[in-house]
């Protein structure tokens, strides 16, 4: 690792605000760039602030020319705000990773045409192309957005027989992506470190349960059949090598009822499920994120007992109050300013 190395972010929230508390722990300073970044949960506790929109190209280069690296918060960052950072500058996840994580129609047609098992699904653009798509349904599918959608947001459920008129209408956009509803019994997340050099390591994967769309609950490591782990650890590794991803690469996978996986969707950054590694492995997915990018080796990732992760939400939000009296959890406040029922305010995690 060079002297004095500094690592800009792109983004302000809590997994900024983890990304900036594991680079203290190596001595790296963190430069935040966002628009409303002074009160965020990332630039409450960083050193340097930038408080400036994604493609205020000004900013932007005046930003680079104080960081040695820059990693992006989450997926949505404008895809200019990576494209300005000068060639010598290390690009997390990198401007192909985040253009194919911005874009649900692109995440499909890449895992296709990686061999990666998908639900049969469409592309949607108008009317006439849903209510096309809608002759083929023999089951329940999901309408979304191809774009901007997470936490449930910007997806109806649907069947054969509904209305495309009143549906095109409800999703609001102009691309959106048809799918057929995957009967699953459980939805497991890989993760993956990747550095500049091409080496990779994978954390144990975890079990997810949701709530309308939004992650409530997590376990790891998930118990399943070695054939299982060992091809969601195939795709993982084969879309983080085609995409030159640096840094972290999360994916998500539907596991069948004939324990088969069928991909989901993958997120390029530090991911909500694997939170559990701060305290359950030795080196924990944000640790891994700043070793990827500043140079040093992967760490060990092994993992005592099994953990459990919770989401706060801020309906719940005194869980984190009555979380301090126990010994055996472990809580982290995000520092959000503002409560709304659905919005993630902090999580808890615990060893069986």
């Amino acid at each position: 690792m060079m002297k004095n190395f500094k690592l800009g972010i792109l983004g302000s929230g809590q997994l900024g605000r983890m990304t900036v508390q594991a680079a203290a722990n190596y001595g790296i300073s963190c430069h935040v760039f966002a628009p409303d970044v002074k009160d965020s949960p990332a630039g409450q506790i960083c050193n340097t602030l930038s408080n400036a929109d994604y493609t205020d190209k000004i900013a932007l280069k005046k930003f680079y020319s104080m960081v040695d690296a820059v990693t992006c918060e989450f997926e949505n960052v404008p895809s200019i705000a990576l494209e300005m950072a000068p060639k010598e500058c290390i690009k997390s996840p990198g401007i192909t990773a985040l253009k194919t994580a911005q874009n649900r129609l692109c995440e499909k047609d890449t895992a296709k045409f990686l061999g990666i098992p998908t639900a049969p699904y469409w592309k949607i653009e108008s009317i006439d192309d849903l209510a096309n798509a809608m002759r083929f349904l023999d089951s329940n599918a999901i309408l979304k957005t191809a774009k901007f959608g997470y936490d449930g947001k910007g997806q109806i459920r649907t069947k054969t027989g509904d209305d495309p008129e009143i549906l095109w209408k409800e999703i609001n956009t102009d691309i959106a992506i048809l799918e057929y509803l995957v009967d699953f019994k459980s939805e497991i997340s890989f993760l993956l470190a990747r550095n500049i050099d091409g080496e990779t390591i994978i954390f144990p994967p975890t079990i997810n349960y949701h709530d309308r769309g939004i992650l409530v609950h997590s376990t790891a490591p998930a118990i399943l059949p070695s054939n299982v782990i060992e091809a969601g650890n195939d795709y993982i590794k084969t879309m983080a090598d085609h995409l030159e991803v640096v840094g972290l690469l999360a994916m998500e996978l539907f596991l069948t009822q004939e324990n088969t996986l069928i991909f989901n969707e993958i997120a390029p950054r530090p991911h909500n499920s694997f939170h559990w590694t701060i305290e359950g492995c030795k080196t924990s997915q944000f640790q891994q994120l700043i070793r990827s990018l500043s140079g040093l080796p992967f760490g060990d990732i092994s993992v005592i007992g099994r953990w459990h992760m919770r989401n706060i939400l801020g309906h719940s939000k005194e869980e984190l109050t009555k979380g301090y009296k126990s010994s055996g959890k472990y809580v982290h406040e995000y520092g959000k300013q503002k409560t709304k029922e659905n919005r993630k305010m902090g999580h808890i995690t615990w060893n069986e």
